[in-house]
């Protein structure tokens, strides 16, 4: 039987003009809250905090 994966595919949704251009994985074990990112958006032409979109 194969083993309950862990590591989940999150879209990271920048707050203000709410594109989802970033993807990443998190380990659910370790990181069991909404992860949070500092990163550039393109739309907004800035760096934002990108929150994990569900």
């Amino acid at each position: 039987m194969a083993k309950k994966d862990n590591r989940l595919p999150i879209d990271l949704a920048c707050p203000d003009c709410r594109v989802r251009p970033y993807t990443t994985t998190k380990n659910r074990v370790n990181d069991p809250d909404r992860l949070e990112l500092r990163k550039y958006c393109p739309r907004c032409r800035g760096h934002r905090m990108f929150k994990e979109a569900r």
